[in-house]
């Protein structure tokens, strides 16, 4: 497939990365999270509305500060979260839609501060970088992906494949995400959790309580205030001295880590391994919710689900970014 340059980064912003979902799967006996996007359901959404694969490689951009020029004729799409003000040269456009972009524009993304954290900037015929075993998502901790494995910086040149123009779409309101400050997020019990790890109490006490994500949060995890437990155990044994000590065992993407009294939610670049319980796990149905919070502000409720209405959650984030959901721009 052919490509062109399409795009230079004026401000890259606070971190931007080229992320493609659902990243690097099957390789965590490797030592490789999957990378991707921190929202998922986001930056497919922004895909489709180009008329690109759901999973495409597209720009994550956190603190929603973004500034680039446009090198080619193309389409666009971003997904933001609400409030954020998205200028093309200066006059305002809107999100959740296809947008036309013409050579010499000038596209910024500032964020007014409200809910949300994330913003996925799509361009026709998806970002043309190499893939690295098996997907173009950049990992910062493994440096690999994207471009060069890194965040993007000032004068960073990036090329799409060439694809026939979309028809313009819109995602109705309906159908997006909704940003918040204070979230509801779904969790499954375990694999270190009551009766053996928490206790009964513990459990419901996780559940009940509102959590505030810790400043210090970023893709490898999204840390909560600290909270002593119970512990149905007064130590973790031969695995160390504290309770949520226990043997290097594997980790899930959106494990709920317990690092002695600190909660930490594993990110899209997480440890793969290592000796702490994981005492619930967020399914992939909400990790989009993860994704969008803003460090040392918001705040989580923790909703108990079991399997099957985690698939049934996964299947309607599914129908909120098929492409028949969208209509056609006026």
């Amino acid at each position: 497939m052919n490509t062109k340059t399409t795009m230079e980064i004026i401000d890259p912003g606070l971190q931007t990365t080229v992320q493609a979902w659902p990243g690097r799967q099957g390789l965590t006996s490797l030592g490789y999270f999957p990378a991707g996007p921190m929202d998922h359901l986001s930056m497919r959404a922004a895909n489709i509305l180009v008329g690109n694969p759901a999973g495409a490689p597209a720009l994550e951009v956190p603190k929603v500060g973004l500034s680039v020029a446009f090198l080619v004729d193309t389409h666009i799409a971003i997904a933001a979260p609400d409030g954020t003000a998205i200028v093309l040269n200066d006059v305002p456009v809107p999100a959740w839609e296809t947008i036309g972009v013409r050579t010499g524009d000038v596209l910024r993304t500032i964020g007014a501060g409200g809910a949300g954290f994330r913003l996925y900037l799509a361009v026709r015929g998806g970002i043309a970088v190499p893939e690295v075993y098996g997907s173009a998502a950049t990992s910062l901790v493994a440096g690999i992906g994207g471009v060069e494995g890194r965040a993007l910086v000032r004068g960073d040149l990036l090329a799409t494949h060439s694809v026939a123009a979309p028809a313009r779409r819109r995602l109705p309101e309906s159908m997006r995400p909704r940003f918040v400050t204070e979230w509801e997020v779904e969790i499954m019990h375990g694999p270190h959790a009551s009766p053996d790890y928490l206790t009964d109490e513990d459990w419901t006490e996780l559940l009940g309580r509102q959590w505030r994500v810790d400043l210090n949060s970023d893709r490898i995890g999204t840390r909560l205030n600290p909270y002593r437990f119970a512990w149905a155990r007064s130590d973790g044994g031969t695995a160390g001295g504290h309770p949520s000590n226990v043997l290097d065992d594997a980790y899930p993407v959106g494990g709920l880590l317990a690092n002695g009294d600190v909660l930490t939610i594993l990110g899209m670049d997480g440890n793969t391994s290592g000796g702490f319980a994981v005492v619930a796990t967020v399914p992939h149905c909400a990790l989009w919710k993860v994704g969008q919070m803003r460090p040392g502000r918001d705040t989580i409720r923790f909703r108990e689900i079991d399997y099957e209405e985690a698939l049934a959650l996964n299947k309607r984030v599914d129908f909120t970014v098929d492409p028949l959901r969208t209509v056609p721009v006026p």
